[in-house]
């Protein structure tokens, strides 16, 4: 996955949760309920595509700071 993935995904949750939302007005329980699932599942995979990014990048400075000590 990448940052866009998240920015992608994040965006699906938006439009979920505003989904959501308006079916609660609309008395539209059970579409609400799938809405919000959907949101919150679109929230996990960005922050699951996130979480890899923050870690490749720390592994990436740890490399780097390694070859900067072996010089």
């Amino acid at each position: 996955m990448s940052l866009e993935e998240a920015s992608r995904q994040l965006e699906a949750a938006v439009h979920d949760a505003r989904v959501a939302f308006d079916c609660i007005l609309l008395d539209e329980v059970d579409r609400a309920h799938t809405n919000a699932i959907t949101a919150r599942a679109a929230v996990d995979a960005a922050e699951y595509a996130l979480r890899v990014e923050l870690e490749r990048r720390e592994a990436g400075e740890e490399d780097s700071s390694e070859t900067a000590e072996s010089d």
